[in-house]
């Protein structure tokens, strides 16, 4: 089948290059000229796609890069995978709609319109199929088919759940709509799990992302209180997850951040405010705990400093892991841009190290980047460790570093602190 990706991110890249390789005719629809001209030479820019794999369905022939519109006639499947972030608490679907109206100009009779951004429960159907049926003239269901597919993507861990390893839901307007989307994701994930409608799917999305954001600022919360008691909350957590039944280990941190975890329960937040007129309170507070997590970190830097007798205005600190996830190139939402801009705010001089961070990302950093050298670290008054990626010499950084907050649990030495 002809196919269009619309959205050649971190999400519609891997998306497209697989459903080339499984014999698609994929074309990579992409509003970013720049990123699609880097597409066409062959450079990826997502960790989870090589830059070979991607020349390969180039050279092939069975895949396509483009910024223009007038390419996508003729598809039979297209996926949405499209940005949709958060602006002044309120979800920004301008993109979602910007692509719909543009795929709807193209869309011909018995196509398919795959939904895969993450949104809240009923986007689909109350935003997504009038904007194509008034792009197009046609009848959702009638002439066109449509459904919801959300993303499950996990930057950087391949390990465990792959691409097309992790299973994908599928929903659709219709029982017709159903068999199609399933039967085309069929072929490209081992497993695929259908529901019975879009909001279905929208809503396990959103589930998904939430409980882990509640569990996770709930033991932020308690770390920040365990440690004025003196308990290590690391070996509390450890010994909790001795338990066989009944608990999932999550553990403390800097704050979460990505595109999913601080946004997308936020949507379900926003929608049930709408509609119902009422607050889902468990987000609330875990946005708002993880939200302060940064201004934690903070204080014990400089509680620390201060037991040491340097004050924190002039020292030096050295923040080691800047992208929001181990092992990841991704910056976005990352908690170390917080921190790193309330310890200049109180005159420190602030620096970082991450060798995950792709070249052409070091203009968003707001902190100069350096290396992890035994002298960097040595030089700091204080070094954090925000993110343990592999490529830090751990043992090093626990030996050299004259104080190290341990964000991570990973070090040991009488200089390290734990978070």
């Amino acid at each position: 089948m002809q196919i269009v990706v619309a959205g050649q991110g971190y999400v519609g890249l891997p998306l497209a290059v697989r459903a080339a390789e499984v014999g698609h005719r994929v074309i990579g629809y992409d509003v970013d000229p720049h990123r699609v001209q880097e597409l066409a030479a062959g450079q990826s820019h997502v960790e989870d796609v090589t830059s070979d794999r991607l020349r390969a369905v180039l050279d092939s022939g069975a895949y396509s890069a483009t910024a223009d519109a007038a390419a996508l006639v003729g598809f039979d499947i297209a996926v949405i995978t499209v940005p949709t972030p958060l602006r002044d608490s309120t979800p920004d679907l301008s993109y979602i709609e910007a692509c719909a109206s543009t795929l709807g100009e193209h869309l011909s009779r018995g196509a398919t319109v795959v939904l895969e951004s993450t949104t809240y429960p009923g986007t689909t159907e109350e935003l997504l199929l009038p904007i194509l049926e008034a792009a197009s003239g046609l009848k959702a269901g009638v002439d066109f088919l449509a459904g919801f597919s959300p993303e499950r993507i996990a930057p950087g861990n391949k390990k465990r759940w792959s691409f097309e390893t992790t299973p994908k839901l599928v929903s659709g307007i219709d029982a017709e709509s159903l068999n199609v989307i399933k039967r085309f994701y069929d072929g490209i994930f081992r497993i695929t799990v259908p529901v019975s409608e879009p909001k279905v799917a929208e809503l396990a999305k959103l589930i998904e992302n939430t409980f882990r954001l509640v569990n996770i600022s709930m033991i932020n919360e308690l770390a920040t209180l365990t440690n004025r008691l003196g308990v290590d909350i690391w070996e509390a957590i450890d010994a909790a997850a001795t338990k066989p039944f009944g608990f999932t280990r999550f553990t403390p941190g800097p704050g979460v951040g990505g595109h999913c975890l601080p946004v997308d329960p936020l949507f379900l937040s926003w929608k049930i405010r709408e509609d119902l007129g009422v607050p889902f309170r468990f987000v609330e507070l875990a946005d708002d705990v993880n939200r302060h997590m940064p201004d934690h970190v903070v204080r014990r830097v400089v509680n620390a400093l201060d037991k040491r007798g340097t004050s924190i205005s002039g020292s030096r600190i050295l923040l080691l892991g800047l992208t929001y996830k181990i092992n990841a190139t991704d910056l976005r939402e990352s908690p170390s841009a917080r921190v790193a801009d309330l310890l200049i705010g109180l005159g420190a001089k602030v620096r970082g190290a991450d060798p995950n961070v792709p070249h052409g990302e070091t203009s968003k950093l707001n902190v100069p980047l350096v290396d992890a050298s035994a002298q960097e670290i040595a030089a700091a008054d204080a070094v954090v460790l925000l993110m343990d990626h592999a490529a830090f010499d751990l043992a090093m950084i626990g030996e050299t570093a004259p104080y190290v907050l341990d964000c991570r649990n990973r070090l040991s030495g009488p200089n390290v602190e734990t978070l």
